[in-house]
């Protein structure tokens, strides 16, 4: 069955629930002219993907996807362009990916692994059944505001239309914390250390904020982000209606699930929007964040332009802004050290890809070593040993 694309409207195109636009249109063109077909890809699993096609969805091999390159892998998310017809159905290539969540595949390697592409709000499911670990949604966080960037590393960011994810924090099981004022002080926290993000406590047991999220994901593509007993799944499920997502009980020790998520896959919302589902991350490594990592500490990036030296450390430098205001207690230390900690991750990424970053750190490195002989030198009186 062949099909017209181009002179379909967007808005009653077959693929629109899934968020084909006049962009999307646009992009494919030169490929609808090979014959070529588009589809969104809704899962991915052993060089195998499922793709929704505008004649239904097919079974699809990413043989010819660049496969030795693990960041143009087809992805969960990702626009193709695939043969019309044939067994096996191949896709051809990827259209220019708008978004991209990247992260670290490990600290000791430099490769990155895309976890979703073409997404408009990054949803960051953190469980209250367990303690807060700000330090790990500062990690999400800075990953998540850097996905515009991703996306230029994968060939896109110029593509159909500039786009900037919406990064969204979810304090998931609020049911467990039934106290009107600690629930706020919770949300709070996360407020202060995400200057602009929105924060919402919801419950898929009591329905507590599922309007307000359900209102946020119905534009667009959101993707669920988390560990292991965040509540993906579960939420997952509620906002679709029904038992899509297999869920597991997490563990009472620690709030942890068991990976009952083992494939990233795309569901269309009732109320509209679509929504990537996602295993639970037992690590989040940065991968070229810096952005991310600028913005979310930009109190921090603020304080450091106004220090006496440009290169300024932050450590014992006089006339130091960011020291000053540790001390007076405007800053607090945690946050400081979690500032220092990515920035040094995320350098070290880099730098195994960039001789300049990497010229930088060991100029860096030669100049802290100066300082400290001298330092030494000068507290043993001159006398150099």
């Amino acid at each position: 069955m062949s099909f017209s694309f181009l002179p379909v409207p967007s808005s009653s195109h077959p693929l629109a629930p899934y968020g084909w636009d006049d962009d999307w249109a646009a992009a494919f063109s030169p490929y609808a002219e090979q014959g070529l077909v588009p589809g969104r890809v809704v899962r991915v699993d052993r060089g195998q993907c499922d793709v929704i096609t505008p004649d239904g969805p097919v079974r699809a091999d990413t043989a010819f996807v660049v496969p030795r390159d693990p960041m143009r892998i087809v992805c969960t998310g990702d626009w193709v362009a695939l043969d019309a017809d044939g067994d096996p159905r191949f896709v051809r290539t990827l259209l220019p990916r708008r978004t991209a969540f990247v992260r670290s595949t490990s600290s000791e390697r430099s490769e990155g692994q895309v976890l979703a592409t073409n997404i408009d709000h990054i949803v960051i499911c953190v469980s209250l059944a367990v303690e807060l670990d700000l330090g790990r949604i500062e990690r999400f966080l800075a990953l998540a505001l850097s996905s515009s960037e991703g996306a230029a590393l994968l060939g896109g960011g110029h593509g159909p239309g500039e786009h900037r994810p919406e990064p969204i924090v979810l304090l998931t099981k609020a049911d467990l914390v039934p106290d009107a004022v600690t629930l706020s002080h919770l949300v709070q926290d996360i407020e202060a250390i995400a200057p602009g993000v929105q924060v919402y406590p919801v419950s898929s047991t009591t329905g507590e904020g599922l309007d307000v999220l359900g209102a946020v994901v119905s534009g667009g593509t959101s993707v669920l982000l988390g560990v292991s007993g965040a509540g993906k799944s579960t939420l997952a499920n509620t906002l679709l209606g029904r038992d899509e997502m297999e869920v597991q009980a997490a563990r009472d020790v620690d709030g942890k699930g068991r990976h009952t998520t083992t494939t990233r896959n795309l569901l269309v919302l009732p109320q509209g929007g679509v929504l990537i589902d996602t295993p639970g991350l037992r690590g989040v490594g940065l991968f070229d964040a810096g952005t991310g990592v600028e913005e979310l500490f930009s109190e921090i990036e603020e304080l450091a332009a106004r220090c006496r030296f440009h290169d300024c450390g932050h450590r014992s430098e006089p006339g130091c802004a960011v020291l000053a205001a540790l001390e007076d207690g405007t800053l607090p230390d945690r946050r400081l050290e979690s500032y220092r900690k990515l920035l040094r991750e995320n350098q070290r990424i880099v730098a195994k890809t960039d001789a300049r970053v990497r010229s930088e750190i060991l100029k860096d490195w030669k100049r802290k070593g100066a300082e400290g002989r001298a330092a030494m030198q000068a507290k043993r009186g001159g006398r150099v040993r």
